[in-house]
């Protein structure tokens, strides 16, 4: 291995955002080689991407998915299973990079065991800031990590940031596509149903994140990642729609500069960014024409008919804990309206009733994350019962 190759831990390899990694991974051999690579359940595409980037350990979180690749994977490659294998993957001392991309809070204890670490950080996990964004930044800052935006609207902002001074920000603003009812009348969107706000216009996500487009809701969870990523009062943070999605964010200077990321719609863009640690790095999407694009447009957001976006100001505001209740309250409410059990517009008025009822506190442990995430778990299906 030459001195350049860097070896990475990734977390979460077997979703998209694993896949999109290890095709930058594998354009790129001679710079990249996996170390450890970890999933949950998905044993099938694990044995797939095993063979394909042969890393040293392999290890499924899930006991059973683990035994389902006995015997399966290449010569040489060491299975292990748990939650525990995942951290000791994330911290090894031969590790250089982490991708943080397992889905919700049950990846914050590898990625902060990365952290704790002193690695480079490809932070691909909305919770790990929106649930833990103080404990996290500022065991980064403590121990010398890096921590690099995997987000395509952070990616775009930390790349507008370079090379400026951050006190001269005046606005960092996030776009957004809309989602299906950007253009619809507010007044109609308490009868939506699940499968028209699944239908997202320019992407095909999962249906726990296509909802939270819908209601705008991932674009809350967004500011409050970048409130901790680039260290930016709530006043400083806004959302624009834009429906092509080929303006990632805008950062916006005292002297009336607007520096803009652009790009074509594919992860592989800030998935490459993220890893690379001296010059840009082929990436594999398609280049931006924007003579064929032939328009980009801008429109504000309407908070009649995407009220999250009105709420996550006062919660960016507030203590820790009305983000970690945010959050919590909206998986439990986003679920219930794919169940059928509660309306479209129900989603963030449940929220926002939990985030009366919850403590306004700073948070700087993980336990007391854990115990307000329970307690707005437990507000939010009382308040879908009354």
């Amino acid at each position: 291995m030459n001195e350049k190759t860097m070896k990475l831990t990734v977390l979460g390899a077997t979703g998209s955002i694993g896949a999109s990694t290890a095709d930058v991974m594998l354009r790129h051999p001679d710079k990249f080689k996996a170390y450890a690579l970890v999933g949950h359940r998905n044993s099938q595409r694990m044995l797939a991407l095993a063979h394909q980037l042969n890393p040293e350990v392999v290890v499924m979180t899930d006991a059973g998915s683990a035994a389902e690749l006995k015997g399966k994977l290449p010569a040489g490659v060491e299975l292990q299973s748990g939650m525990d294998a995942a951290i000791a993957a994330a911290s090894d001392s031969s590790v250089d990079m982490v991708m943080a991309a397992m889905v919700g809070s049950a990846g914050l204890p590898a990625a902060l065991a990365a952290v704790y670490a002193g690695k480079r950080v490809g932070l691909a996990n909305k919770e790990c800031l929106v649930t833990a964004g103080r404990i996290f930044m500022q065991a980064a800052k403590e121990y010398d990590a890096v921590v690099v935006p995997v987000d395509s609207e952070h990616a775009a902002v930390h790349q507008a940031l370079a090379g400026h001074d951050h006190d001269s920000i005046t606005r960092i603003i996030l776009t957004a596509s809309g989602g299906p009812f950007r253009d619809r009348d507010p007044a109609s969107l308490v009868n939506v149903t699940p499968e028209e706000a699944i239908a997202h216009p320019n992407w095909n996500m999962g249906a726990k994140i296509s909802v939270d487009s819908a209601t705008m809701m991932n674009k809350a969870l967004e500011l409050i990642e970048a409130r901790w990523l680039f260290d930016m009062p709530a006043d400083k943070l806004s959302a624009i729609i834009h429906p092509q999605s080929i303006v990632h964010a805008m950062v916006e200077y005292r002297d009336g500069s607007v520096l803009a990321q652009l790009a074509e719609q594919d992860m592989r863009s800030p998935i490459a960014y993220a890893l690379q640690t001296g010059e840009r790095l082929e990436a594999g999407i398609p280049w931006l024409d924007l003579a064929k694009t032939g328009r980009l447009d801008f429109q504000a957001v309407d908070i009649a008919r995407f009220p999250a976006m009105r709420l996550v100001q006062d919660v960016m505001r507030g203590g820790d804990s009305l983000a970690i209740s945010l959050n919590a309250a909206n998986e439990v409410a986003n679920q219930a309206f794919r169940d059928r059990k509660i309306g479209f517009m129900d989603i963030v008025t449940t929220v926002e009733a939990v985030l009366l009822r919850v403590e306004n506190v700073p948070v700087d442990s993980l336990e007391a994350v854990w115990s307000y995430d329970r307690e707005a778990r437990v507000l939010a299906q009382e308040m879908m019962i009354l």
